[in-house]
């Protein structure tokens, strides 16, 4: 696991700007807020609008990113208000909460926008609880968060908008269908139902920490599809929360909210939310959990009672989360994981059809932007492949055979990467059997898609044929996804 997170490779130093300006613009959105003259609740409220804003909004544009950024408020006062308004009437908070936790995940649908949207929603709620908001606060709490967002916003889009220099990264749209069989209405009735499980059990177990559960069954669902990658998240956000537990035993109690200290460590686990957020979210969840900690430490609330009665939550809400996919609507790993596989192998074809366009002479082909796709959609088959691989899955064979199609498809991404390298020379040569060489990969695609046999290469071009040689190891990789792909029935490649 410490592997996955300081070795995972990082191009460009993405994730690493990405960090730093996250602790920036929530550093100074905290003491802007100080300067103004905000309390500490206010503060608090205010450096998680900034965190919201710098985490959850990610369009494909820089333009697209400010229109959503201003979006946020317009969603996220209205909530909060509710929350602050129905703080002594528990029966129409909780009901009011759920439906914010269901419109939330089926703006889903809408793409990334939505997807921030809705999170921006689910956690003004959240943070009203977590803070005790009352009516009297709002004034002071709206400032905050509008003061807030400013700030972050003047540091990501004027600042430090690294992405300017970026071409806009392809957001895969999630698997469609119409009704209940679309993936984003099955789960926020999923998440409904799991969150209203961990509401009625999280207050059995707590009647002032309850919604501890209703957050951790929230953010398990977050950017998973399948009950397969729902489960991982849930038992990943459980063995962040442990550690982060313990970690927290060690750092956080014993300053007993000491300011100096505080804030050092605040800013230290900020940055480890948004440089491991895109590869274990075992390590984001000990983040949180340890900033979670520092701002109950703040609060003058901390102690290890507290965080006995977190780890009781956390497990209350990820068993919620369990439940709802498992009964109720589930969305099974199989369906999505040939989904995504579809869509990737699909996006082959186009990147190997417009590479061959731009050695034939086309100007106007950009094999380019369907490389940067394919990266996109590759990320999503593993996620939804993760439950197969996982070191706690007891099918071994299962495993390898998930393991094998995700080798071939790294394959076929490194071998498509050369042939778009090659097209992008304007001195590389073509003949008329690169036209052949493109059309039988071509087919092997709708093969593989379509359910048909797939013929592998025979003989292997020169070294001095660049393309050629990346086209046939295109298509011995695609003849070899054969197999796997069409395990028998009786043992499909993901079966959960």
């Amino acid at each position: 696991m410490l592997k996955r997170v300081f070795a995972a490779s990082d191009p460009g130093r993405a994730r690493l700007r990405f960090a730093v300006r996250a602790v920036l613009g929530i550093g100074l959105a905290v003491v802007v807020c100080a300067l103004a003259g905000h309390s500490l609740v206010g503060a608090v409220t205010g450096g998680l609008a900034a965190l919201l804003a710098l985490f959850t909004v990610t369009d494909a544009t820089v333009r697209g990113q400010m229109v959503t950024t201003a979006l946020l408020p317009l969603v996220g006062l209205p909530v909060l208000a509710a929350a602050a308004e129905l703080h002594d009437y528990p029966v129409a908070r909780d009901l009011t909460f759920l439906a914010v936790v269901g419109a939330g995940v089926y703006a889903r649908r809408w793409g990334p926008r939505g997807h921030s949207l809705g999170v921006f929603a689910f956690m003004t709620f959240f943070v009203a609880q977590f803070l005790r908001a009352t009516p009297g606060q709002l004034p002071e709490l709206y400032a905050a968060v509008l003061l807030s967002l400013l700030t972050a916003a003047a540091v990501r889009f004027g600042l430090w908008c690294y992405e300017r220099r970026l071409p806009p990264a392809p957001v895969p749209a999630p698997p469609g269908g119409s009704g209940l069989a679309r993936v984003t209405t099955r789960q926020a009735i999923q998440a409904t139902a799991g969150a209203g499980f961990a509401l009625v059990v999280g207050q059995l177990v707590s009647g002032q920490r309850w919604y501890w559960a209703v957050g951790a069954t929230w953010w398990i669902f977050v950017n998973t599809t399948s009950r397969g990658e729902t489960l991982v998240r849930g038992f990943r956000r459980v063995l962040g929360t442990v550690i982060g537990i313990g970690l927290g035993l060690l750092v956080a109690v014993p300053l007993h909210g000491a300011a100096v200290p505080t804030a050092a460590l605040l800013a230290v686990c900020v940055f480890g939310v948004f440089y491991t957020a895109a590869v274990s979210y075992t390590w984001m969840m000990l983040c949180v959990t340890v900033l979670a900690e520092l701002l109950y430490g703040l609060l003058g609330v901390l102690d290890p009672a507290l965080l006995a009665l977190r780890l009781a939550e956390t497990g209350v809400g990820a068993l919620g989360a369990v439940l709802a996919v498992l009964f109720v609507l589930p969305v099974t790993t199989h369906a999505v994981t040939d989904a995504w596989i579809q869509r990737a192998l699909r996006c082959v074809h186009a990147a190997t059809a417009e590479a061959a366009a731009r050695l034939a002479g086309d100007e106007s082909a950009d094999p380019a932007s369907r490389v940067a796709e394919l990266g996109q959609l590759l990320g999503r088959v593993r996620l939804a492949v993760a439950p197969l691989v996982h070191p706690l899955n007891p099918m071994p064979a299962r495993k390898r055979r998930a393991r094998h199609v995700l080798a071939l498809l790294d394959d076929c991404a490194r071998e498509t990467r050369g042939l778009v390298a090659v097209a992008a020379d304007p001195v590389a040569s073509h003949d008329a059997r690169l036209a052949a060489a493109c059309w039988r990969v071509e087919a092997a695609v709708e093969a593989l898609t379509g359910g048909a046999d797939v013929t592998a290469p025979t003989v292997r071009p020169t070294e001095s044929d660049p393309a050629l040689a990346h086209l046939h190891d295109l298509e011995r990789a695609l003849a070899e996804l054969a197999q796997p792909l069409r395990a028998p029935s009786g043992s499909p490649l993901v079966g959960a």
